[in-house]
């Protein structure tokens, strides 16, 4: 989201106004920031955001860990797996989001913007203080270039899909960008001040997709000192930054040096960092936060072991199909699956209940289903009733649960019932179809330790006489058969933001579903779907935003597209005894990018 520079010198002010005069049209007029929807939260005469520091000393060096490996410096092709930093540490956008905020955004590379009348085009103006790592002046055709780029096949795919609604970028003047759109977008104005901006001597007579081996040339804080392929990676403060003084920027990026660490897995990584090999933990597995965040240093307040609220949506979490392929294809097949979880008893025995079910694509968000549709939203639903499933009209979608004693042979006879619908029965043990085909499921895995929930989830599928598989692979093979939809069932999330837009076509449209590197993990083909994701994208307002997001909400939840798993409402950390952490936290955030943006290494460390 956008930040203020107040640093411009008056004549560049003077000379940009009279340029909006020529060439704006009528009513369009250039701000330093926006909110979606609402006024920014920050005033044009800000100081620096309210969960930062701004006396923050600036000394220390962070180490970070990185799990499995890393072979890439660049973060934005398809091929390799990039290194953990490079896009908070070394890259900058036209805009700023605010962390405390929905949806604003504020100028950095840009220091102001405007949308025309029509809303088929954006301005950005370049700060003139703004300069990449090599000292050089940021100029518009940077941007261009860092904006053609990403849309070339060079880059990974997911940019074209996310910015398909962007015609053309032209340079209007060395300072001045314009960006002009195939069709009118609430957010797209917002979100094409997200673009990584870098030079253009970054690939020299390079290709961009053969960079992967070349340090950034870019505006950020840091610069990539040294690495080492796979094992670690050091950023070091450019002495020469270029918006430290910025508002957008007061308080923030604090170490001298940032390292990253690797480590094969979470659970040696855990060991390492008990050791003092790293500094900061962030958790997502339940029995390791209740069982093995202890001892000595703990009790002690040399590592401080603590939970951060959040105000983020949690989106979904689920064991995804791949309805890529055949088995898959049926909703019945499906649905007797997720039938087959029992989520109340690995709650339960695995999770020391610490979760929640996930019941919804937009789980704790005022975006998600709700009762039965009504009014709006059920006049929206109505234009497609005869594409839809009857039942979303009379009860609202829940995952099968086993509160009640006997509920999990229940679901087990109705899921039996479901795939006998679909043409599977249950052969002396084993369930085949009427080609005699075997039923065989395979769960590809790269989180350590999942194996222990998928082992009991396995068992009931037994019962359904299906064959399952499961094993962890190296995070490389893991990429590759991701980008490529080598697998039956994966471990997948969707992430939702409070302001969802272009980001769920790269996860639910169709145009992703067989686009190499997509998020569109199931395959997701659905012409319903498809019209909903517009109807999000395209919404006026906030009210149209809400009305369309529980809708297609109810439609990918009655699609079956994966086996719902949980959630929870806080971030759960551990770190060492040496930091100096903001008085007020964030709103919405992950909780790395926190600390690497706004926490500092004490005096005293």
């Amino acid at each position: 989201m956008l930040n203020l520079m107040l640093d411009r010198l008056l004549d560049i002010k003077i000379k940009f106004f009279l340029f909006l005069l020529l060439c704006l049209p009528v009513n369009s007029y250039a701000v330093p920031a926006m909110g979606m929807g609402y006024a920014p939260k920050y005033s044009a005469s800000y100081k620096h955001f309210d969960y930062v520091n701004p006396a923050a000393p600036k000394q220390g060096d962070l180490t970070m860990m990185g799990l499995g490996t890393f072979d890439s410096l660049n973060p934005y092709l398809l091929k390799g797996l990039s290194a953990d930093g490079l896009g908070t540490l070394v890259f900058e956008s036209l805009l700023e989001k605010s962390l405390d905020e929905p949806f604003s955004e504020y100028g950095l590379i840009a220091d102001d913007f405007y949308l025309a009348d029509d809303e088929l085009s954006v301005t950005f103006h370049i700060n003139p203080l703004a300069k990449f790592s090599d000292g050089k002046k940021i100029k518009a055709e940077d941007i261009k270039y860092s904006f053609d780029t990403l849309m070339s096949k060079a880059a990974h795919p997911q940019f074209r899909v996310y910015y398909a609604d962007v015609k053309s970028a032209t340079v209007i003047d060395n300072s001045t960008v314009r960006f002009d759109f195939k069709n009118k977008n609430r957010e797209l104005h917002m979100i094409i001040g997200e673009i990584p901006i870098f030079s253009k001597k970054w690939a020299g007579d390079l290709t961009f997709d053969k960079t992967d081996d070349t340090k950034p040339i870019a505006s950020g804080p840091y610069i990539v000192e040294k690495y080492s392929r796979g094992k670690s990676i050091n950023y070091v403060k450019n002495p020469n930054y270029w918006a430290r003084d910025l508002p957008v920027r007061k308080g923030m990026f604090n170490y001298e040096r940032v390292t990253y660490k690797y480590y094969k897995d979470s659970t040696i990584a855990l060991e390492a960092f008990k050791a003092g090999e790293f500094d900061f933990f962030f958790e997502n597995y339940s029995k390791r936060w209740a069982r093995s965040h202890n001892g000595p240093r703990y009790d002690s307040g040399e590592i401080i072991k603590t939970e951060l609220t959040h105000q983020n949506n949690a989106g979904m979490q689920g064991f995804a199909f791949n309805t890529r392929r055949d088995k898959f294809k049926d909703v019945r097949v499906r649905r007797a699956l997720a039938l087959a979880y029992d989520f109340e008893w690995a709650n339960d025995k695995l999770f020391y209940n610490q979760y929640v079910r996930a019941d919804s694509y937009f789980s704790n968000s005022e975006l998600a289903a709700q009762g039965l549709p009504e009014e709006k939203e059920l006049a929206l639903l109505e234009k497609y009733r005869d594409q839809l499933p009857a039942e979303i009209f009379t009860q609202q979608w829940k995952p099968a649960t086993t509160i009640t004693p006997s509920s999990l042979r229940k679901n087990l006879i109705q899921a039996r019932d479901l795939l006998a619908q679909a043409g599977w029965t249950i052969q002396k043990g084993v369930l085949k179809n009427k080609k005699g085909e075997v039923f065989k499921l395979d769960i590809l895995l790269v989180q350590n330790g999942f194996d222990r929930i998928i082992a009991p989830y396995a068992h009931n599928l037994k019962k359904l006489g299906i064959e399952t598989s499961y094993r962890k692979v190296d995070s490389s093979l893991y990429k590759r058969r991701m980008d490529t939809f080598e697998f039956d069932m994966v471990v997948n999330s969707f992430p939702s933001s409070v302001s969802p837009g272009n980001e769920l076509m790269n996860m639910f449209h169709s145009s992703s579903a067989k686009m190499k590197g997509s998020r569109n993990m199931p395959g997701i083909n659905n012409p319903v779907v498809d019209a909903l994701v517009l109807e999000i994208i395209q919404a006026k307002d906030r009210e149209q935003v809400v009305i369309a997001s529980r809708a297609l909400d109810r439609v990918l939840l009655y699609g079956e597209y994966l086996v719902p798993n949980w959630y929870i409402n806080v971030h759960r950390v551990a770190y060492w005894n040496k930091f100096g952490i903001p008085k007020m936290q964030p709103l919405y955030y992950d909780p790395i990018s926190w600390v690497l943006k706004a926490w500092w290494i004490n005096s005293s460390e």
